[in-house]
């Protein structure tokens, strides 16, 4: 099956970034969201996207505007009845995402592949939402979606093979690279990857290191490009912590335990970038 139209529901930093890379690679998409306010930020930031790429001298005016065009934004369901696939990428709330994908799955063609963009959760109880599971997949996207090259593919219990090597097709057409993860907590990457930025910050909550040391430890001695503590300011505290809990909960195993100060900076709204202050300062 070819994918020529795909549905992006949520225009958030996951979804914008989504369609911004199907729109450049030629294929149509709606983006859909619960406002119009909410569409219009995410076609706003997909518009700064391509600017910085003008200036950088990646792109013409005129490709920006090929790209804007192929993005319709909506408000309605409805608008996601002739696409063949929909990508779900709505906030890492269970409920949340059990009460889209249902109603995504009453609205789309029978032919229709649904995926979502969850890092953590169950694909085989997302995909029980709906009555397409052979159809579903896991396919989790990295922020920022225009540069990262990754996107994991993660079937659940009751995908079919053909789906996966759609969704396959799919990522290497929008010129992604995929890798296959089994349906567990965090898949393959957020797996290694968050325990990792959890135990960075057990190692600042007992004073082995400033911040800045540890992740100049990291960047320096482990060739990371970005160091633990900052990509957990880029990823969100409130985010990390939520995956940290999914892991102590999905594998009843304590080395999964969120380190203390991790909660601590999420009571006090210490969220990382977005909210202006994290392990570092983003105020200015």
């Amino acid at each position: 099956m070819g994918i020529g139209t795909v549905g992006v529901l949520g225009a958030g930093t996951m979804g914008n970034g989504i369609a911004q890379v199907c729109a450049a690679a030629g294929l149509s998409v709606v983006m859909v969201d619960i406002s119009a306010d909410a569409v219009g930020r995410g076609i706003a930031t997909i518009s700064g996207s391509l600017d910085r790429l003008i200036k950088k001298g990646q792109l013409t005016a005129a490709q920006k505007a090929e790209y804007l065009d192929r993005i319709r934004c909506s408000t309605d369901y409805a608008d996601l009845a002739r696409v063949d696939l929909v990508i779900e990428a709505a906030t890492e709330n269970e409920a949340l995402k059990l009460k889209i994908l249902a109603q995504v799955d009453a609205v789309v063609g029978p032919d229709a592949l649904i995926a979502t963009n969850t890092s953590s959760m169950s694909v085989t109880r997302l995909a029980a939402a709906t009555k397409r599971p052979a159809r579903f997949i896991g396919m989790h996207f990295f922020n920022p979606v225009p540069v990262m090259a990754l996107v994991e593919l993660v079937p659940g219990l009751r995908t079919a093979q053909a789906t996966v090597e759609a969704a396959r097709a799919f990522v290497a057409a929008i010129g992604k690279t995929s890798i296959v993860a089994k349906n567990s907590p965090g898949f393959a990457v957020n797996r290694i990857l968050c325990p990792m930025i959890n135990e960075a910050v057990f190692a600042l909550q007992e004073g082995l290191a400033s911040a800045e040391e540890i992740d100049a430890g990291m960047k320096l001695g482990c060739n990371q490009p970005i160091g633990p503590l900052a990509l957990a300011d880029l990823i969100g505290l409130d985010t990390m912590l939520s995956v940290m809990e999914m892991f102590h909960a999905g594998f009843n195993d304590p080395k999964y335990r969120p380190a203390p100060l991790l909660k601590e900076m999420v009571d006090a709204g210490f969220l990382g970038r977005k909210s202006g202050r994290g392990f570092f300062d983003y105020s200015a």
